[in-house]
C-alpha cells in the first residue's frame, strides 16, 4: 500500500466531483455525527445537489447548519486513488422549478421529479487527497 498523500487544488477536486454520481453526506443527528449514501450532481453554478430519500434529521441539518459530502474513487487491492471533500451550507430544495441543470453525469433517480427533495450545499471549503497516484487530468 503506498501512503502518499498528495494535495489537489480546488480546480483539480471539483474536476474530479463532477464526474461522480454518489458520495456520503455528513451531517449531524442528536448530536452525533451521521453518514448517509446519496446521489448527486454539480449544478452549473458549482452547487452540488444532493438527492436521497433523505430522513428528517438530515433535512434539520441542512436547514440550520454546515454539512460535509465526501466522494471518492480508492482501488480495494492496492489503496490508490483520490478522495474529495466539500463542506459548506445548504437548503434543501422541493420544486424542480428551484434546480439548475447539472454539469457531468446525471445523477440517476427513481423518484418523480415533482417529488424530489434535493439539499443544494453550496461548496464553501474543497479539499481533495490523491492516494498513491496522479489524479486524472482535466
Amino acid at each position: 500500500m503506498n501512503a502518499n498523500l498528495d494535495l489537489l487544488s480546488r480546480q483539480q477536486a471539483l474536476h474530479l466531483l463532477a464526474g461522480m454520481t454518489t458520495g456520503r453526506v455528513v451531517y449531524t443527528a442528536h448530536a452525533l455525527p451521521a453518514v448517509l449514501p446519496v446521489r448527486c450532481s454539480l449544478a452549473e453554478d458549482g452547487s452540488l445537489l444532493l438527492d436521497a430519500h433523505a430522513p428528517a434529521d438530515l433535512l434539520r441539518a441542512a436547514e440550520s447548519g454546515v454539512i460535509a459530502f465526501e466522494t471518492g474513487e480508492i482501488d480495494q487491492l492496492d489503496g490508490k486513488g483520490w478522495s474529495v471533500t466539500v463542506l459548506g451550507h445548504a437548503r434543501v430544495i422541493t420544486r424542480m422549478e428551484g434546480l439548475m441543470p447539472a454539469r457531468g453525469p446525471a445523477a440517476p433517480s427513481d423518484v418523480e421529479p415533482a417529488g424530489r427533495t434535493v439539499i443544494r450545499l453550496h461548496p464553501e471549503l474543497v479539499t481533495g487527497r490523491s492516494i498513491g497516484v496522479s489524479p486524472r487530468s482535466g
